[in-house]
């Protein structure tokens, strides 16, 4: 069995390689990542140095904006199944540099369909994001919400990302499945996103920046589950409920957090103090993200093992050993 995954050297892609690959019934892995400079480049270096270790791991240093790069990697490997994880990614970010937004997002993901496409695979599972739900849905955000409102450009791409494969799944006969995220973190994590800033910041004394007056709601799910959803949704696909061959799902935890209920949480287990700034909300940020598992529940049995203090736990301890080791 072989798959391909994109963004291997990022977060989510790291684990879903090492999951792949590891333990009984391994699977071979071919990974794909351009190491863009977005974040320190050392970080995704490291994680593939790890999955060097496993044989049944291979990489390839490659851009999914390169069609023809992405599309003789397809007919080389002729993988049997594809999870692209590869994106720009970042909201904030996409507001001062929403080109990148376009050539990854946009342009990568139509590569990776069109090679699909001519070099067709079994299933192909990519990553959504619940940024597309916009300010307009009411939560829990349920998979036939409306998600015409979109509040960042990150957001923008990844429903169109959606409606991408829906097209693409109806036109040629793909079998794609979308994944919306919900703020995943754990071990290996970005950072440039909350867990890790904050973390860093509560062991250095610096102040913390948090945004709506501490009150914004996200919806936190560990790295372990979401791979767990990612990889039972590939090997074992539902029968399509959106449209014939294309399904959506969230995978959350289900249980939002306030913000500075979250920075506390963080400070107790690191055995420090959190100094925090109360600003305004921020453009493109979201008040709240609260994620129904219902479908994917109904469709495949998975739900959220983890709770949110063990898996910071967990955060915590691997940063301690890969920033102050």
């Amino acid at each position: 069995m072989r798959i391909l995954v994109t963004g291997a050297a990022g977060f989510v892609g790291y684990h879903v390689c090492r999951r792949l690959v590891e333990g009984a019934g391994a699977a071979e892995v071919l990974g794909v990542d351009n190491l863009s400079p977005y974040y320190d480049p050392a970080l995704k270096q490291a994680r593939l140095d790890r999955l060097a270790a496993f044989e049944g791991f291979r990489f390839v240093r490659a851009d999914i904006a390169d069609r023809v790069a992405i599309s003789e990697i397809f007919q080389k490997f002729r993988p049997d199944y594809c999870v692209h994880l590869a994106a720009q990614a970042g909201v904030r970010h996409s507001i001062e540099n929403p080109h990148a937004y376009a050539e990854s997002n946009l342009q990568g993901f139509l590569n990776v369909l069109e090679a699909c496409r001519h070099d067709p695979v079994r299933h192909l599972v990519f990553a959504s994001s619940s940024s597309v739900y916009g300010e307009s849905a009411r939560t829990p955000f349920r998979e036939d919400a409306a998600t015409d409102r979109p509040v960042s450009l990150y957001g923008a791409t990844k429903k169109s990302n959606e409606l991408m494969a829906a097209a693409y799944a109806h036109l040629f006969n793909i079998r794609a499945t979308g994944v919306r995220l919900f703020t995943v973190y754990g071990p290996w994590g970005r950072p440039d996103m909350a867990p890790v800033i904050f973390a860093r910041a509560i062991l250095a004394g610096e102040r913390i920046p948090l945004f709506n007056g501490g009150r914004s709601l996200r919806d936190f799910t560990y790295v372990d589950d979401t791979v767990a959803a990612i990889v039972k949704l590939l090997l074992y696909p539902a029968p399509a409920a959106a449209s014939p061959n294309y399904s959506i799902y969230n995978v959350g935890h289900h249980r939002p957090i306030e913000m500075r209920l979250f920075v506390d949480m963080l400070a107790r287990l690191l055995g420090r103090e959190a100094r925090v700034d109360l600003l305004p909300a921020q453009p493109g940020d979201m008040a709240e993200t609260h994620a129904s598992i219902d479908a994917i529940r109904a469709a495949v049995g998975w739900e959220p093992k983890v709770p949110l203090e063990t898996g910071l736990g967990r955060l915590c301890e691997w940063i301690h050993e890969y920033y102050n080791p």
